[in-house]
């Protein structure tokens, strides 16, 4: 999500100093049900490794096939864990992948193995490049928001988040940040499209970069309920990174511009400084509102990630979803990771699906990792900022 139809926009450091959209932190485990066994797998050993294979040739990106033993860290992962984010991307499959998913689809992994060997007999391992030749990138982090908001305005809740105008479509680009807050014209149209009110311009700035989030909103008979916000459209202006305006105007170095940087910056600031800076980002996030899945056994109950849904139209699932360059990685694709950890050298090697994208995730090897709902997610994903190398799963015999 995100400044975006990522639920698009950015990873808070990603975001913050360039500009992507759409967290809990528990990661989901293996769902069970009640469909039939699993196929039998044949337990071949795994294609042997390979320097240089098989290229497939992507607008953004090369693939070079290598084998099994060439993913460090592959026998470690909980392998299973994938399942439902890879239920969901089945939901909309690309074409190559239509035969594959309806089997996967048909049973849950009995464990780790199993699920790791049903992949290398169905998939072949892809190194991804830069057209360069490159193998090296950049991991970042996003999250879901979590913010307390009010269905109507009150003392500590005037800030309105809108859906759409009604104009929206008339006038390109639309007004921007600035005029939609102090121009009557502008502020006029924007009457009568207000989902609910926040505390302060930050949290709608937080939702906005993100492209959603969830509201903890007390509505006018004083009942509580969460729901959720999703980006709905933009205002056609540009991007402008409020982080890197902070760097340029002095007031937070390069290697220090987080979300949490920029929150107390703002905490602290005059009002008229604090409009200077949200005024340096001219584009606007207009929003819809959405119902949140229940969850069962900490599911969602539609069986998929119940976090918002990413470019592929998809529910994002919590540390199994990734946000991608759509040029370089199509929706859908498995991916594994070799990263680390947030300010860490600790690995982070895992199965990823590409069901994302934002504005600043652009390059074969880039990756913006959602990490939940909430201030855990939110401070994982403000810190990531992690060196990165990456692999494409593709069903065997098939270059589309």
């Amino acid at each position: 999500m995100r400044s975006g139809p990522r639920s698009a926009a950015a990873a808070i450091l990603g975001i913050v100093l360039a500009g992507c959209g759409v967290l809990p932190s528990d990661r989901p485990a293996p769902v069970g049900d009640a469909r039939p066994a699993p196929p039998v797998v044949d337990r071949a050993p795994a294609t042997p490794p390979s320097s240089a294979g098989p290229v497939i040739e992507r607008p953004g990106a090369r693939w070079v096939a290598v084998g099994w033993a060439d993913l460090p860290g592959w026998t470690t992962d909980r392998s299973a864990e994938l399942w439902p984010a890879l239920r969901a991307g089945c939901a909309k499959p690309a074409p190559a992948w239509a035969e594959l998913c309806q089997r996967a689809a048909r049973f849950t992994p009995a464990d780790d193995g199993f699920a790791r060997e049903f992949l290398q007999q169905e998939l072949q391992p892809y190194r991804i490049e830069a057209r360069d030749g490159s193998t090296q990138g950049l991991a970042t982090g996003y999250f879901e928001p979590l913010v307390t908001a009010s269905r109507r305005p009150r003392p500590g809740f005037t800030v309105p988040l809108h859906r759409p105008p009604p104009d929206l479509g008339e006038r390109k680009p639309y007004w921007t940040r600035q005029q939609l807050d102090t121009l009557p014209a502008a502020r006029e149209k924007l009457r009568g499209q207000e989902i609910a009110y926040v505390a302060s311009p930050l949290d709608l700035l937080v939702l906005q970069i993100q492209g959603s989030g969830r509201l903890r909103i007390t509505e006018p008979d004083g009942s509580e309920r969460t729901v959720r916000v999703a980006f709905a459209a933009h205002n056609d202006q540009p991007y402008r990174s409020v982080g890197r305006w902070l760097i340029d105007q002095g007031e937070l170095r390069a290697d220090g511009a987080s979300w949490p940087a920029i929150r107390d910056w703002g905490q602290r600031a005059s009002p008229q400084r604090l409009n200077e800076m949200l005024w340096s980002n001219p584009r606007v996030v207009f929003f819809r509102e959405e119902a949140i899945a229940p969850e069962v056994n900490g599911h969602s109950s539609n069986g998929s990630g119940n976090g918002p849904k990413g470019a592929q139209g998809v529910p994002l699932t919590p540390g199994r979803s990734v946000a991608v360059d759509p040029s370089a990685v199509p929706y859908g694709t498995p991916l594994w990771l070799d990263t680390t950890e947030p300010l860490s050298s600790a690995p982070l090697r895992r199965l990823v699906m590409a069901q994302d994208t934002g504005g600043a995730i652009t390059g074969a090897v880039r990756i913006d990792y959602f990490w939940g709902t909430g201030e855990v997610a939110e401070q994982q994903a403000g810190r990531m900022k992690q060196p990165l190398r990456l692999w494409a799963l593709w069903p065997k015999g098939r270059g589309d």
